[in-house]
């Protein structure tokens, strides 16, 4: 079966609620963020979240992330911290990732994992269709595993043609991922520094961090 495709900037406030409805209910989606392109699926139904292992091939040892439309949203699921709201203020929405205990609601959508690593993508429709959605949006790169992620719309549809039920298409995108800082302990670690430097994250915790 072939994959429904919207240009997600021209779609309506009716298109986007009838997608959150979709993604809602259990539906795979591709689409842009201010990075580079997702899949996603609600956070909390197994059965989407498996597919999108399998679209992938990506190992279960490896984590999904957590997209939310706000900073509220973010808070519903997670253990926030007085470094997380200073990180929130200044880099949300953008290309940080940051990675929280979760509270009861979330526990759930660890997986075996210590934390939940959450983000606001600055991207004004995605953020758009994030608030109409009932759930978090499991989320990761849209590539097979290991493999560069799509940039080229084209490109993208012609691979995740018939395998996710939505594809929203964005343009062409850059590369670039965003920085992920680990907060579940005593002192934040930086497990990947790309979009966001060490010396930026530092001034504004007004700390060092590993």
């Amino acid at each position: 079966m072939k994959s429904r495709v919207f240009p997600i900037n021209e779609m309506t406030p009716q298109q986007l609620a009838q997608a959150a409805a979709l993604i809602d209910g259990g539906a795979v989606v591709v689409y842009p963020t201010d990075t580079v392109y997702g899949i996603g699926a609600n956070a909390f139904d197994e059965k989407a979240i498996e597919r999108i292992y399998e679209i992938k091939q990506r190992p279960a040892s490896a984590a999904l992330q957590i997209l939310v439309g706000t900073t509220a949203q973010a808070r519903q699921i997670v253990q926030w911290s007085e470094d997380a709201e200073k990180l929130a203020q200044a880099f949300w929405p953008g290309a940080l990732t940051m990675i929280l205990r979760p509270n009861e609601k979330g526990t759930p959508l660890r997986r075996g994992f210590e934390g939940l690593g959450l983000r606001v993508p600055a991207y004004a429709a995605l953020a758009r269709l994030l608030e109409k959605l009932q759930n978090p949006l499991a989320s990761t790169s849209a590539n097979l595993h290991g493999r560069p992620v799509f940039t080229n719309e084209r490109e993208l549809e012609e691979f995740f043609d018939g395998k996710a039920d939505l594809i929203l298409t964005g343009g062409t995108l850059g590369a670039s991922a965003s920085s992920v800082i680990d907060l579940t302990g005593p002192q934040p670690r930086l497990l990947r520094e790309q979009a966001l430097s060490r010396e930026q994250l530092e001034k504004i915790l007004a700390k060092p961090i590993k």
